[in-house]
């Protein structure tokens, strides 16, 4: 059961302990995952087929997934259900819509044109995970703003089921989001062959989505070769509460983040030793009929805690320095907060606003920054899929205007070739090119 902590010391204590969870190196999954990469480095398709026959299932129905087997899943699909992903799908392409940049060009009296291109990333990988909890929702997460950012090409790759098939909810998502291709692989196999690029399938340039402890290590190993949306560690939520906060809504909204993992931190975050019990009290009477209870019970026992807080300005400074992944505000004027917390994935306000709400449906992304990088790392959007490069083009005498302040600050640098490729346009190079 959650812990309460009040003295600094335990504060302290608790906030190390939460940000060495999951964050330990595993040699023996490191150096697995460096054979796998390999493996698919030299063999590609065969080596993708033999991992996924030995890790999730014998005989898949397909490797590449056909439009037909698309189209079948979309048909079958419950009415209402579809219903409801559609309206989550308008509400995400709504937000990131805003998202979206456009080049510029500036020009001056002398003729110089500078500028800014702004377009898509060529082609990205998703990897959507099908185990028990199959991740439909990163795939509007993720593919939403990839179209919208103009990328050429989005190309999924998620593991069979047991039975070979691929999970139907993720193909009903794939189709309504644009997705272009799709395989039936997954681990750091599947990882390995979007970084390399197979007979099969195509090589990326970015790779986004949730995955295991491999896939998470995979793609880190592979950052380089690629570009990865973020190394995320253990889900995580704070919920910030006074004495008015609904213990009900409370107790909820951290089991509703525990269910994630058994490394997912919850901390409640208060200033009533009152509404802490209270929770205590709710936990143990909502649990009973989860269906995740066993890893709700490990994750709040293990990282869990109810930090209590002389005032709502320590609240708000513990907050900060957690920096955590989902932030929810259950207070009596929770938009007051919005200047006050600095540091958090994504920011959710006031009772009616539970986590949930941001992992489905209102729009903002629900890929974020955890183990405290919100400090300085933002959530997936638009810009996450984009590339950008600028241009230049100078007129003879812009360029000649600008000769000696360039030349000047190239010598104090003793880069005399930097120079020289200035000077020797005005008959001024380092060797005395004056007939140029």
């Amino acid at each position: 059961m959650m812990k309460i902590i009040k003295t600094s010391e335990e504060i302290q204590e608790y906030l190390a302990g939460l940000k060495k969870r999951g964050s330990g190196s595993n040699e023996q999954i490191e150096q697995t995952v460096r054979d796998i990469l390999a493996d698919v480095a030299e063999r590609g398709d065969a080596a993708v087929k033999e991992y996924t026959a030995k890790f999730d299932c014998e005989n898949p129905v397909c490797y590449r997934v056909s439009e037909e087997m698309i189209s079948d899943a979309l048909t079958e699909a419950d009415p209402r259900f579809v219903d409801a992903m559609l309206n989550s799908v308008e509400n995400i392409t709504k937000f990131h819509q805003k998202q979206k940049q456009n080049g510029y060009m500036v020009t001056d009296e002398r003729g110089c044109i500078l500028g800014q291109r702004v377009r898509g990333l060529d082609r990205v990988g998703l990897y959507v995970p099908g185990g028990t909890a199959a991740l439909f929702s990163s795939v509007l997460m993720n593919a939403i703003p990839a179209k919208i950012a103009g990328v050429g090409e989005i190309v999924m790759v998620t593991p069979p089921q047991k039975d070979g098939t691929a999970n139907k909810d993720i193909l009903v998502a794939a189709s309504l989001c644009g997705v272009d291709k799709i395989f039936l692989c997954g681990g750091a196999q599947a990882v390995a062959a979007l970084a390399y690029g197979t007979d099969e399938i195509p090589k990326v340039s970015k790779i986004v989505g949730p995955g295991n402890i491999f896939v998470a290590t995979a793609k880190k190993q592979l950052y380089g070769t690629v570009d990865i949306d973020m190394i995320a560690g253990p889900s995580e939520v704070l919920v910030l509460a006074d004495g008015e906060a609904n213990p009900v809504y409370a107790a909820a909204d951290l089991m509703s983040q525990a269910e994630h993992d058994r490394l997912a931190g919850c901390v409640l975050v208060t200033t009533s030793e009152q509404l802490a019990n209270e929770v205590i009290k709710e936990i143990e009477r909502q649990s009973a009929y989860l269906s995740r209870k066993e890893i709700i019970d490990e994750a709040l026992d293990k990282h869990g805690a109810i930090i209590i807080c002389r005032d709502m300005d320590s609240a708000c400074h513990i907050a900060n320095e957690i920096s955590p992944e989902h932030l929810e505000v259950l207070v009596k004027n929770p938009l007051e907060y919005i200047g006050r917390l600095e540091n958090c994935g994504s920011l959710f306000l006031g009772e009616y606003a539970p986590e949930p709400l941001g992992d489905y449906y209102a729009g903002p992304n629900h890929v974020l920054p955890t183990s405290g990088t919100a400090r300085f790392f933002s959530p997936l959007s638009v810009d996450s899929f984009i590339k950008k490069s600028s241009y230049i083009y100078y007129t003879r005498d812009a360029l000649y205007s600008a000769k000696d302040d360039v030349m000047l600050m190239a010598d104090r640098e003793q880069l005399t070739a930097h120079a020289n490729a200035v000077g020797v346009r005005f008959g001024e190079g380092k060797d005395s090119l004056k007939n140029l």
